[in-house]
This record gives structure tokens, C-alpha cells and sequence, in this order.
């Protein structure tokens, strides 16, 4: 395996450059198709750090790390209570002294940077407000199952200009997607974003950013949604869903696209708000495919990161009879 990756961290999809990214997908691809990616993990112990509510993220992250070798340990946010019982860095700082890398779902990005700074080991992003860089592994990987391609895929976006928007974002821009966001208006991605984006795009690639669902869906392969209302803006959701309520992905709007568009979801769905279960469960959705793939790409991507840690920092040797 590549070592192109080894030691580094992923806060953003934007840390990642195109070829960077193919060599997760195609390990990735390897890993599901049946091939042995070693263990490459093997004696290393990995802190998870789960600041906030998971199910895929947790349970595809201890998989991985278990099928490469590895030993996970979760700590949640009770426990830890980061921030208030201790700040973001003298957790890293501990951590570091036991573990070989950190994993991180928290509430901030900013809390991420401090860990990254923090620690010697490796720091994987498993979300924050800012971003969700390792869904974005899986959905480029699926993207490429149904479509064939990332470069020039039509991919478009129903929903807040949230994390996963900005990551899209990134990842359309690095890697060629052709990206369409839809948003209510007021909800669009932050400009800032749209700059470090434009800033990040390949020469002939672009995205766009509007309000009508029409002229984004006629030419469409993938049709992209995610919930209304993210964790944290439980206050907002009743008029988020009047604002939203014209982009839910039902059988009306997906009519708009190509019949062979597929549907994506980065999941939890709020079944009835943003998508119908007339959509999430017919034969254009590729949802279930695209949470599999999780397992598959951040599988690849620890391999990618963790290759060669193992032989830096050895097994203690046994002891002599």
C-alpha cells in the first residue's frame, strides 16, 4: 500500500488532493470486492471519541479498525465531557500517551483542530459542524459504483447548505463532479465555503447554487438529500420545515430528473420530511448501498493513514522463559 497517506490527518475532505482520494476508493473498492488489506493495524490502539449521537459512524469505524488489526475504545461524551470537565487539548494530550490515534465526532470543528494540534498520532474527523469528510469517502465511492465515473458526474444536492454540503463541496472541486446545490433561499452553503471551493477546482469543473429543483434534476444521476433540521437546531425545526417543504425528495420531484437517476441519503432520514418512504425504499434508492460503503472506504482510508505506524511503534517483545 501507498504511504502517501501514512501519519496524516483528515479534518477536511479539502486535506485530501485527487489522487489521494482515488487511492481510498480503489482500496475501498478491493476491500469490499473480497481482498485482504492486512493488518496493517495490528497493535495499535485507536481513542473514538463520540461527542455526539452515532450508530454508522461508530459501528463502521469499530469494524475497521477490527478487521485491520486494531483495538477501538469509545469514549462518549458523557464521560469525557469535553470542554467542560476538561478542555479539548488536555484531553488530546492524555490520549496521546495511550493511543496510537484519535477519531472524532464532536460538536466543533475548532475543538478538532485543537486535538489535531495536540497529539503526535493521526486525527480522522468523524464529524463536526463544519464538515463530514469520511461520508464523503463513501458517497464519492458510490457515486462511482452507479454512475461508472466522479469526474463529470451530475450529482445534485436537496437540501441545507450544512456539513455535508460544505464536504460535497470540497470533494466536487477536487475531484470534477459536476454539483448542483439546491436550497431554499437563506440556506445556501456560507460564502466562505463557495470561495475555499472555487478555489479548490479543477480546471473545467464547477458547481452551482440555487433555488428551482427543475433545471438542477433534467439531466441529473444522483439526487442528494439530507435532514432539515441538523443536531443543534432542534429549535428551528418546525420553521425549517415550512421553508424546505416544496424540496422534500418525493415521486413529484424525482419525476423531474432522468429515470435513471438514483437517490442518495447520508442517513438518519427523517422518513416524511426531506424524502418519502415511496422514494428511500424503491428501486432508484441507493441509500442502504451508500451506509455499507462507510465501512468500506473508511476501512481503506485507516489503512492508507495507519500503514508503517505499526513498525514505528512495535509490539513490546515477549518475555524471555
Amino acid at each position: 500500500m501507498s504511504l502517501a497517506l501514512s501519519g496524516r490527518d483528515l479534518l477536511s475532505v479539502a486535506d485530501l488532493g485527487r489522487d489521494e482520494i482515488d487511492a481510498v476508493l480503489d482500496l475501498a473498492v478491493r476491500a469490499k470486492q473480497g481482498g485482504d488489506l492486512g493488518t496493517p493495524l495490528r497493535g495499535l490502539n485507536m481513542a473514538l471519541i463520540f461527542q455526539r449521537p452515532s450508530n454508522r459512524t461508530r459501528v463502521s469505524f469499530e469494524v475497521a479498525i477490527n478487521r485491520l488489526g486494531g483495538h477501538p475504545i469509545a469514549l462518549f461524551g458523557d464521560e469525557i465531557r469535553l470542554g467542560e470537565r476538561e478542555t479539548a487539548s488536555d484531553i488530546a494530550r492524555i490520549l496521546d500517551r495511550y493511543a496510537d490515534g484519535v477519531i472524532a465526532r464532536l460538536v466543533s470543528q475548532r475543538d478538532l483542530v485543537a486535538i489535531a494540534a495536540a497529539v503526535r498520532g493521526p486525527v480522522i474527523s468523524a464529524m463536526t459542524d463544519a464538515e463530514h469528510p469520511c461520508q464523503l469517502l463513501a458517497d464519492l465511492m458510490t457515486v462511482r459504483e452507479v454512475t461508472g465515473r466522479i469526474a463529470g458526474a451530475r450529482v445534485v444536492y436537496i437540501g441545507d447548505g450544512n456539513n455535508v454540503c460544505t464536504s460535497w463541496l470540497y470533494a466536487a472541486a477536487i475531484c470534477g463532479v459536476d454539483l448542483r446545490i439546491v436550497s431554499p433561499p437563506g440556506y445556501e452553503p456560507q460564502e466562505s465555503v463557495l470561495d475555499r471551493a472555487a478555489r479548490l477546482r479543477s480546471n473545467g469543473t464547477g458547481f452551482s447554487v440555487g433555488h428551482d429543483p427543475a433545471p438542477a434534476l433534467r439531466d441529473a444521476e444522483i439526487v442528494y438529500t439530507d435532514v432539515w433540521t441538523s443536531m443543534g437546531q432542534e429549535a428551528e425545526q418546525q420553521r425549517r420545515r415550512e421553508d424546505f417543504g416544496h424540496l422534500q425528495v418525493n415521486e413529484r420531484l424525482l419525476a423531474l430528473a432522468p429515470p435513471g437517476a438514483r437517490v442518495m441519503h447520508c442517513l438518519p432520514a427523517h422518513r416524511g420530511e426531506e424524502i418519502t418512504d415511496s422514494v428511500l425504499d424503491s428501486a432508484r434508492s441507493v441509500v442502504f448501498d451508500q451506509a455499507e460503503n462507510r465501512l468500506w472506504a473508511q476501512m481503506a482510508l485507516l489503512a492508507l493513514v495507519f500503514d508503517g505506524v505499526a513498525e514505528r511503534n512495535p509490539l513490546p517483545l515477549e518475555a524471555s522463559s
